[in-house]
Order: structure tokens, then sequence, then C-alpha cells
């Protein structure tokens, strides 16, 4: 009888691309919702089983080894089709899903994100739904390598062939200052000018627009952070050091510090951004577009709403599409 050992599963390949991928075992558990252990273990098994050592785990980060680099290509290989395989048997009946991965922007993360998984869950009883939050550049690298089925994220311009895109929210890009220490009936760029801007990272896509956009208005303010936290830049931004450009979404998702900044429309030409819900083309039939028709009013209720309410000046830049 052959051995056991000579054996590997797809739950193992799994944890490998996710190792190689996150750079990390503790991080691969976290992103596959398991231990440490279980990860070290699933990786000794298959590096039993092929016969070779896939990964320097001693080093920080973790490495490919030159044999893991050449694994790893039919590793993401066997995963895609296994992916494919999965979601063609739901297509007949997607109430029969057993599994969908989910990537959503961390902006939704405190209220949005439960209310939709909630809403899904009661259709998809039998489903077991996979969670992955962050920047929208990751997240779309993550649906391109077929980690993810479908993400809620900022459009990152041009959408490539394979992509099903449902917009769901535009939001403008405002001034984020320290409470009441703009004069909103005088000139408010005047006021800003003098001030050092607390700049989001442009290690991120949106720290590039807003980078971007500056430089299309001529404009170079002076700064001396740049920082990847909402909760930092309003936390600074609240104790007067410097005005930072930020969405009403960071705004609301620093809810410790809206009390003690302002939101002002942009004192220069507007910039906006659009989120949407995007899933791999003709691989999960109507889902996608239904799970944007649930989205829609959830982001009514919790976004839309009240922000308009409290600021009515953004009726016409915060809206549903």
């Amino acid at each position: 009888m052959k051995q056991s050992q000579d054996r590997f599963s797809l739950w193992g390949i799994e944890v490998f691309v996710a190792t190689v991928e996150e750079k990390s075992i503790s991080a691969a558990a976290r992103r596959l919702d398991t231990s440490p252990a279980t990860v070290s273990q699933q990786l000794t098994n298959l590096e039993k089983s092929v016969g070779a050592m896939l990964l320097n785990r001693n080093s920080r980060p973790v490495t490919a080894t030159p044999a893991g680099e050449m694994f790893r290509k039919r590793a993401q290989s066997i995963l895609n089709e296994a992916s494919l395989a999965r979601t063609e048997l739901a297509r007949a009946d997607f109430s029969a899903l057993t599994r969908f991965r989910l990537g959503m922007i961390e902006d939704f993360d405190a209220d949005v994100t439960p209310a939709l998984l909630g809403q899904l869950a009661q259709s998809l009883q039998e489903c077991q739904f996979l969670l992955e939050t962050g920047a929208s550049h990751r997240l779309v690298d993550l649906l391109d390598a077929r980690a993810l089925d479908v993400i809620v994220a900022a459009d990152m311009g041009a959408a490539a062939d394979w992509m099903e895109i449902h917009p769901l929210l535009q939001e403008p890009f405002v001034a984020a200052v320290p409470k009441g220490s703009i004069d909103v009936s005088a000139d408010i760029f005047s006021q800003l000018k003098p001030k050092p801007l607390i700049q989001y990272t442009s290690r991120h896509h949106m720290g590039q627009q807003i980078t971007a956009h500056l430089a299309r208005q001529n404009l170079t303010p002076a700064h001396q952070f740049e920082l990847d936290s909402y909760h930092a830049i309003m936390a600074m931004v609240a104790r007067g050091a410097g005005w930072s450009i930020i969405t009403p979404l960071g705004w609301l998702r620093a809810q410790r510090f809206k009390d003690q900044v302002d939101l002002l429309p942009l004192p220069f030409a507007p910039l906006h951004r659009t989120i949407s819900l995007t899933a791999r083309r003709d691989v999960l039939k109507d889902m996608p577009e239904q799970a944007a028709q649930s989205l829609r009013p959830l982001l009514q209720e919790m976004i839309v709403g009240p922000m308009t309410e409290k600021m009515p000046w953004l009726r016409d830049e915060l809206k549903l599409l």
C-alpha cells in the first residue's frame, strides 16, 4: 500500500500559499482562522509529502526556498482549480455554497460588515464565512489570486477584464481640521496654508490619490507626518498638530475623535472616490449583484443618512450609486 506520507491535502497547500503570501506563520494562521501550531504541522506534513523543504521558517520574514518557489506556482494552480470547482458546483444552487470568502475595506468593519454578514448568513445557513479586512489594494490582490470570492473596496482605476464591478457609494475627500480652528465665513485656503498637512501614507492607493490631486493643483503643503491610520491622523488633528485630507468614512471610523475635529469641503478642486463590490466575472452567478443590493440600504442607513443629516453640505457629494 502506498504510504500516507506520499499524499498531501488541499488544506496543506492552502496553508503553504497563505504562509508564503503573509511571510509569517502567525499571520497565515490569522488569515485562515486557525492556530500557528496547526499551520506549522500542516507545513511539516506537506514538506514530508513532497520530499523537500519548502520554507525557511527560521527566517524573519518567512521566505520560500528555491524548491518552495517552484512548488508555489503549482500550488496556486491547484487552489485556483479547486476554487473553480467549488463555485461551479454551487452555481446551480447558490444556497448550497459551503464557504464564502469576503474581503471588506477597513472603513466598514465596525458597523456595515457585521450587518451584511448577518443578512448573508440568513440565506446561506450552511455556509462558513471567512472575512478579510484591509486596504483596498491588498483586497484586490487577494481577489486576483483567487484567495477571496468577493471584495468591497475603493476603485483602483482601470478595471481588469476578469472583474465584475457593482458601484456602491461615492464619497468626497474633505479637509479635517481642529474643532473651531477655521472661520468658515472667511477664505478657508488662506487659513490652512500656513498649517502643516498630516498626510495619509502614499504607500496606499488613497494616499497616492491625494498626492496626485495636490500636484495637479500645484500645491505642495509642508508635512512632517505621513501616517497609515485614521485614528492616528484624527488624534494628531484633534491635538492641533495640523490638518489632513481624509474621507467621511475615515472620520466616522475614528469615532473617538470626531467631536474634536471639523470636516470642511476641500478649499480647491474637489476629489472623490468610489466604493464598489467586485467579484470575478461569471463565477458566482447573480450572487455579487444580490450582495450589492443588500449593501446599499445598509450604507444609506449607517453612513449616508447620519452623515448628511449632521453635515447637509455633503448631500450632493456623499451618495449611493
